[in-house]
């Protein structure tokens, strides 16, 4: 067994000392916030005692011919990432967690993966960072790929701790620190179901897309689609906030309930004007963040069919809320989700890449809060207002919004930037709130 220790939390922090694969495999899901699988995910070491910093996960690629270049781009991602927040990672923990396939025994699994755990090592050190160690979770069980010796790494590999019979389960609890179940049951409740209501949703977002796609390319019209769109999500915050908050996903119909199909559909449809989408990200504190990102999880879910493209923008809001009010767990997997929707939301890109590298999103909390104040101070140039008094903004800088017909063809991405596969950008924060925006159209249009 490879004897090291990594100490979590900073320097000023209550440290908890990690020592060898055992107490590794148990603090993920404490380091991740949730049980990540299917997932490959890589943690940044700083430092001679290997302070855990800067993290990344990853859905492990059906082909394992994407699994070279994949490598590259995480091991990249991670390293400059890191580089860019505090300082170059002096090593790196892979993991890989993926249940076994219908067939397949859990050591099968591990030893199916062993290339991919290859290639991140691989790619780490053609980087002159070394990979300490590199463990496969599958089944309740764990392998090191680092350890050659079977004594206390067996072939059949060792079982995991029990939950929260160690060291960094106390910890955690101490902290006030929770594990939300598995990444799999927290994508779930944001996720459209397969139901009567989803093909209800559907009709409702072709009937409003009938109607709101000529007002939208309209220059007066879309202003007034902004401003109504606006107000009703607002209308429908104060719904969502005198009703109970959902607490698990048995009690998100709850929350479902409270907004009809026409109503969601015409959020939705709004929210693919990257303004419109900009004005919205503004409720991200205080009670104003908590209804607003149960109002986006609703949205998030009603996206059926052929809008599942359109979740983009209710998940990306979601994860925004998420990251701002510090829950960054969550705002990895709606972020996450995001970009599985439209690997190219720019918006999302930002998000997830900042959130990623721990960077602090106050940065961006300051431009939506000089972006509204500029805003109210110029009523003058805005066609209307939502309820709050705030002005829609000037409809004449929009651009078409997306439409329920035929995808575009989407233009190459540079990859070679450092970020995730779910291609991120430029370090969110950086410059005007307005220089994320966003509006595209499944015909025509840039995705931002």
């Amino acid at each position: 067994m490879n004897k090291h220790d990594e100490t979590t939390g900073p320097p000023d922090a209550q440290q908890i000392t990690l020592r060898g694969p055992a107490e590794l495999a148990d603090a993920l899901p404490y380091l991740m916030g949730f049980h990540p699988n299917d997932s490959v995910v890589m943690v940044a070491l700083h430092g001679g005692r290997g302070r855990f910093g800067g993290r990344l996960r990853l859905g492990i690629p059906h082909e394992p011919e994407e699994w070279g270049p994949v490598a590259d781009q995480l091991a990249q991602c991670l390293i400059v990432g890191s580089e860019r927040r505090e300082s170059r990672p002096d090593a790196i923990i892979v993991f890989l967690c993926q249940d076994p396939a219908e067939g397949e025994g859990a050591s099968q699994t591990m030893e199916r993966l062993r290339p991919l755990a290859q290639r991140l090592r691989t790619a780490c050190g053609a980087l002159d960072v070394p990979v300490l160690e590199a463990l496969c979770i599958s089944d309740g069980r764990y392998w090191s790929y680092c350890c050659p010796d079977d004594r206390c790494c067996p072939p059949e590999g060792n079982p995991l701790a029990l939950p929260g019979t160690t060291v960094m389960a106390a910890a955690a609890a101490y902290a006030g620190v929770q594990v939300r179940g598995s990444l799999r049951d927290m994508e779930a409740r944001l996720l459209p179901g397969e139901s009567a209501a989803a093909q209800e949703q559907e009709r409702a977002l072709d009937s409003a897309g009938a109607v709101l796609v000529s007002r939208i390319l309209d220059v007066e019209g879309r202003g007034e689609v902004a401003a109504e769109t606006l107000a009703l999500a607002r209308d429908l915050m104060e719904r969502l906030r005198k009703a109970p908050a959902a607490g698990s996903a048995g009690t998100d119909g709850g929350d479902d309930g409270l907004i009809a199909p026409h109503e969601a559909a015409a959020v939705i449809l709004g929210l693919q004007d990257r303004e419109t989408r900009d004005r919205a990200a503004e409720w991200m504190e205080g009670g104003e963040a908590e209804t607003a990102l149960r109002l986006w999880h609703v949205l998030a879910r009603r996206c059926v069919g052929p809008y599942v493209e359109h979740a983009a923008a209710p998940l990306a809001l979601a994860g925004w809320v998420s990251w701002s009010t510090g829950d960054e767990a969550g705002a990895r997997v709606a972020l996450g989700l995001a970009l599985r929707a439209d690997p190219h939301y720019t918006f999302a890109q930002l998000l997830h890449q900042a959130c990623n590298q721990g960077l602090d999103p106050e940065t961006l909390r300051r431009c939506l809060r000089r972006e509204r104040v500029r805003r109210d101070g110029q009523g003058s140039d805005s066609p209307s207002q939502d309820p709050g008094g705030r002005h829609t903004g000037r409809a004449g800088h929009r651009r078409t919004a997306r439409t329920p017909a035929g995808r575009r063809k989407r233009k190459p991405v540079d990859r070679s930037a450092a970020g995730p596969v779910s291609r991120p950008g430029p370090a969110a924060g950086r410059g005007r709130a307005g220089d994320t925006r966003r509006l595209g159209s499944r015909g025509a249009g840039s995705r931002d």
